[in-house]
């Protein structure tokens, strides 16, 4: 009986996570098979969605790359998005060492404060920000993209390496200042190697949140030129009908990498969360 039951447990949960699994898988299928799929194919209602009923065409991929914008689309959001992860790290990194080692009791109750004003929602700060924004004169321009999303990428990851800070024993620290290092010193040789997986978690969380962003960017450029792939995929290519081919591929190409990321690095980036919130 207890085999029974444990079969019957391990089978309900199995099941589960087959069924979850496949249902979040169903929307790369999807975009994988409407990338290849003929016009025809895709407009006909007696053909089956999920299947090829004609041959599979790249027509969709060459319209996206030689008759778009798209190439530019994905160059701009590499652009802002490394440019996100390095000021992130310039100022989270710091802050939050420092917080943790000199701070004392005030400096976790001002992380913590400093974490709910990534809670903030966006269209709350939009007008403010908006009118940052105006008077710097940085309109039409990728600079307003890099100076607004730090405002909420360096909130969520100085509280985040405030944990894994936390997590290092301070003797390792004195150790190397007894061997001779300054405290920066000990910081950059023994406190970041350490914290490989917190740093690792804020470059990827930084990166895919800048280039997920659609609010202000949709507000602060409006150029094709300097659309990120966020929004112009959404914005460039729905005209009077929707050309799902090319939107799909569109959709697809910017995932392949963040899923390649997250597959490979997936037990640092889980470390990084649950060290970063548990310590």
């Amino acid at each position: 009986m207890p085999t029974l039951r444990r079969l019957r447990q391990r089978s309900v949960l199995y099941g589960v996570v087959i069924f979850f699994t496949l249902f979040s898988a169903m929307p790369f299928f999807w975009m994988v098979i409407t990338s290849f799929k003929r016009a025809h194919d895709l407009f006909t209602i007696t053909n089956n969605p999920f299947l090829y009923n004609e041959p599979p065409t790249w027509e969709h991929m060459h319209h996206l790359f030689y008759d778009t914008l798209f190439v530019q689309y994905l160059i701009n959001t590499l652009v802002t998005g490394l440019a996100v992860v390095f000021i992130t790290l310039i100022v989270a990194v710091p802050a939050a060492y420092s917080l943790t080692r000199w701070a004392g009791r005030w400096g976790e109750n001002l992380g913590i404060g400093i974490f709910l004003t990534y809670l903030v929602p966006p269209t709350l700060l939009f007008i403010p920000l908006s009118k940052v924004i105006a008077i710097l004169h940085l309109h039409e321009s990728l600079w307003a993209l890099i100076l607004i999303y730090p405002t909420f990428t360096i909130p969520f990851c100085t509280w985040l390496l405030m944990g894994f800070f936390k997590s290092i024993p301070r003797d390792i620290e004195e150790q190397a200042l007894i061997d001779g290092y300054s405290r920066v010193g000990a910081m950059v040789r023994v406190v970041l190697p350490l914290s490989v997986s917190g740093i690792l978690t804020v470059v990827v969380f930084a990166f895919t949140l800048s280039m997920h962003e659609f609010i202000y960017a949709l507000a602060f450029v409006s150029s094709s030129a300097l659309k990120t792939v966020s929004i112009g995929v959404p914005t460039e290519l729905i005209g009077e009908f929707f050309e799902w081919g090319p939107l799909m591929a569109g959709a697809l190409i910017p995932s392949i990498p963040v899923a390649i990321v997250y597959t490979f690095f997936l037990d640092r980036f889980i470390a990084g969360f649950t060290a970063g919130a548990v310590k």
